[in-house]
């Protein structure tokens, strides 16, 4: 099968790549870009280990051709620590409250709490449940992921005031 060359600017920097139609997003990253913090579970986009973000916006990365995002931003688990390898406020939250596990998930939870935190607006307990509800984890029994985030929403400003946990 031809390949098409193609170019991603992946946490700042510029990839270009040649891949098949054919081949995800996820595999472009992690086999062409080297960058394989993007973890791979369902392949069917229900588990979300492979979110990342494509312009801004939470998309799993395993129904996307790379194809698809030639030209386009990309941000990957490894975009998200300083350039000095300092942890940011939600990576440290994840640490600080027992986030994770095996940590196959991680990425993926990573991922999709950084787009919710960089939406405009505050975020309750409702929001922080709904939009984490969509990956799923099968070690932690979700609470220290909702604490790890509920934790760094705080310290950010995000997280709206009088909320409780369920």
């Amino acid at each position: 099968m031809s390949k098409t060359p193609i170019r991603l600017t992946v946490n700042g920097l510029p990839h270009e790549v040649a891949v098949e139609p054919r081949r995800t997003l996820a595999d472009a990253l992690r086999d062409d870009c080297g960058l394989t913090g993007t973890h791979l579970g369902c392949e069917h986009g229900v588990c979300g280990a492979c979110t990342v973000l494509l312009d801004g916006e939470a998309v799993r990365a395993c129904l996307h051709f790379a194809i698809q995002a030639d030209g386009h931003a990309i941000r990957t688990v490894e975009g998200l620590a300083a350039p000095d390898g300092s942890l940011n406020p939600l990576q440290r939250a994840f640490w600080e409250n027992h986030g994770l596990q095996c940590g196959f998930c991680t990425p993926g939870f990573l991922m999709l709490a950084t787009w919710m935190l960089e939406q405009p607006g505050p975020v309750d307990e409702a929001r922080l449940r709904h939009v984490l509800s969509s990956n799923l984890c099968r070690c932690t029994g979700y609470q220290n992921i909702l604490t790890a985030v509920r934790t760094a929403a705080q310290e950010l400003g995000k997280w709206r005031e009088g909320a409780t946990p369920a």
